[in-house]
This record gives structure tokens, C-alpha cells and sequence, in this order.
């Protein structure tokens, strides 16, 4: 009677975990990449990971894909997964872990609502309004980082037609 339910289920983690992988494996192209003269650390990588989440939730058209909103919370999900096991690797002990964790999310969640309080019509303006507010990137490297993140995530989009059929 739940089969029906359980291969939804199971084939939106699948699709979640690769595209998890890909902003990932994205993410550290923008941190390595030596044209980008970046901070290496970990609200870096956080930020730029965040980012990449929210672009995908809101440029990726995943709306046309059946149990979309399966897939984005498995991706979420993913994601503060992650977040709590770095933060173990880290150091941060169990009595701890929560309150940071929680910390890291509610920021997530924070931009998330920021993006749609903003109706800019491409991603570009938001990236840059974006990218100003952290001292991790100076205003030489805005244009530079902002044409690697959209030239990436576009990228990223074009994977996940793949990973549905």
C-alpha cells in the first residue's frame, strides 16, 4: 500500500544527494579557484554553500518537477546533516553542537526570506547586493565572484535534468 510513497521518497533523496554533491563539489571550485582571492574558512565555505542552495531553490525551475518540494527539503536537510557533522570535525562537542547548528540554520533561513522579500529580475543584482555585506570579499573581486557563481549554478541547473530521467 506505501510502495508508491517509498520510491517517491527514495528517488527525491537520490536526486537531493546529487544535487548536494554538486553545490558542494561547486562551492569548492569558488573557494580554490586562485582568481578569487577569497578567505579560506569555514563561514566561507558556509556562505558560499548557502548561496548556492538558495539559487537553486529559486532559479532552478524544480517547480515543473514532480515532488519538487521532496526534493528541496531532502536537500535542506542535507545540508544541516552536513552542517552538524563539519561542526563535529571541527571540534564542537555534543553539548554544544545544537546551539551552533541552530545558529548556522537560522542564518540560512535568514537570507532565504531576504531573497524573496527581493523581487530583483535577474541574479546577478542579487548576488552583488549579496556579496557587499560580507568582509570576506572586496569590491574588486564582487563582479569576478558573482560571473563564477552564476556561470556554476547554471551549470548545476543543466545536471538536474539529467538526474531525473
Amino acid at each position: 500500500m506505501f510502495k508508491n510513497i517509498l520510491n517517491k521518497t527514495d528517488k527525491s533523496k537520490e536526486i537531493s544527494k546529487k544535487i548536494y554533491i554538486d553545490i558542494l563539489n561547486i562551492s569548492n571550485e569558488v573557494v580554490t579557484d586562485p582568481n578569487i582571492p577569497i578567505k579560506k574558512n569555514y563561514n566561507v565555505s558556509f556562505e558560499i554553500v548557502s548561496l548556492l542552495i538558495i539559487f537553486f531553490l529559486k532559479y532552478s525551475n524544480i517547480k515543473k518537477i514532480k515532488n519538487h518540494s521532496l526534493i528541496n527539503q531532502n536537500l535542506i536537510d542535507y545540508f544541516i546533516n552536513d552542517l552538524d557533522e563539519s561542526l563535529r570535525e571541527k571540534g564542537i562537542g555534543d553539548m554544544s553542537i545544537g546551539k551552533y547548528v541552530k545558529s548556522y540554520v537560522k542564518k540560512f533561513y535568514y537570507r532565504l526570506s531576504k531573497f524573496h522579500d527581493l523581487s530583483l529580475s535577474n541574479e546577478k543584482d542579487y548576488l552583488i547586493i549579496y556579496l557587499k555585506n560580507f568582509d570576506f570579499i572586496n569590491d574588486n573581486n564582487i563582479e569576478k565572484i558573482t560571473n563564477k557563481l552564476i556561470f556554476l549554478n547554471k551549470k548545476l541547473i543543466k545536471n538536474i535534468s539529467s538526474y531525473i530521467n
